[in-house]
């Protein structure tokens, strides 16, 4: 069996390019003699990732929307088969040895109802037991055991409709970990929870590692990631752009310093010019959705000697500097350095 956990070696996904007309549903003239279908163009969503991850690591997976890491678990989980490269999981191959492949996994996958909403907690766990075909006196035990690690006993004979978005994430995570799979996928198992409800599912993802787990993690939250990953690959344009442990990542930007702004009344032309000023890198900004507030950050190897221009920048037509910090890099500016956007671009 291999040392790796996980491991992928030049992993491609290629799907049929979607021209403007198709996505309107007008059939397109071919002009191809004797019946023959035009050649479709084809793009790559996965385009050549290696990855290894190893045995009883946390491993974060980050990478804006589109960039390719929900193609990516979906070719290790089985549910996609690759265009061309290879992967395997445990040891197994994910198109060779698709059923050890999917044996050896737990896969939670965010935006997808995996659970029965009009059953209770304990039988959608009995019932996905029995797919999984574990004996009905093991599956019991078993379940009995998640609900309790898990503090949903007390409500586990309720239909799952009326339990919190938090409580059915737990159900979902209980289910992947039925069979007892070494290793886990879980696809942004925080989205959608309340600060509590994600801090306590946190502690789980740790508890989990401690018990000889290994997780493969995708997530939103940068703090996240950096709180839980032992290392981090982040995707872009279906490539591993970079890889190392969350620390390494951020020593990349050097001695970069992260000017970060609270402004008022914040339109395009300001960014505009702050972009202009000399010595300005990575912009971003954001609405905090807060009576107009917006937050800005910028990196710059020398944030004194840009403040002046920053300040006459921003106090331009209406908008107000609120408040200003020079902060050391974190691992969303490292996102930013290495992406040039903002993690939900």
């Amino acid at each position: 069996m291999s040392d790796w956990a996980v491991e992928a070696e030049n992993l491609v996904k290629k799907f049929p390019q979607r021209t403007p007309s198709a996505e309107k549903g007008e059939k397109k003239k071919s002009f191809w003699p004797f019946g023959k279908k035009e050649p479709q163009t084809l793009f790559a969503a996965v385009d050549g990732v290696n990855l290894q991850i190893e045995r009883g690591e946390i491993f974060g997976l980050l990478g804006p929307n589109g960039a390719g890491k929900s193609t990516t678990i979906r070719m290790l989980c089985t549910l996609l088969e690759p265009t061309s490269g290879t992967a395997r999981v445990n040891g197994y191959d994910v198109v060779r040895q698709a059923n050890d492949v999917r044996r050896s996994l737990g896969t939670l996958l965010a935006g997808e109802r995996s659970i029965y909403w009009k059953l209770s907690g304990r039988e959608n766990l009995e019932y996905f037991a029995a797919l999984n075909h574990i004996p009905p006196t093991v599956a019991r035990k078993r379940v009995d055991e998640l609900l309790e690690r898990l503090e949903i006993k007390e409500r586990s004979n309720e239909l799952v409709e009326k339990y919190s978005t938090g409580m059915r994430q737990r159900i979902a995570i209980a289910k992947t970990l039925l069979a007892r799979p070494p290793i886990l996928l879980l696809d942004e198992p925080t989205l959608g929870l309340d600060p509590q409800a994600a801090r306590n599912l946190r502690e789980l993802i740790l508890d989990l590692q401690k018990d000889g787990h290994t997780i493969l993690l995708t997530t939103h939250y940068m703090e996240e990631a950096d709180q839980l990953s032992d290392r981090i690959g982040i995707i872009d344009t279906g490539k591993v752009i970079a890889l190392d442990t969350p620390d390494g990542l951020k020593q990349r930007i050097g001695q970069k310093e992260i000017v970060k702004l609270e402004v008022a009344g914040w339109y395009k032309k300001v960014g505009e010019k702050l972009t202009q000023l000399q010595g300005v890198e990575n912009l971003s900004a954001h609405d905090t959705g807060k009576d107009g507030v917006w937050e800005v950050s910028m990196q710059s190897s020398n944030s004194r000697a840009i403040l002046p221009g920053v300040v006459e920048a921003v106090n331009y037509n209406g908008t107000r500097l609120l408040n200003m910090n020079i902060l050391k890099p974190t691992l969303e500016d490292v996102f930013i350095d290495l992406t040039g956007k903002a993690l939900r671009d």
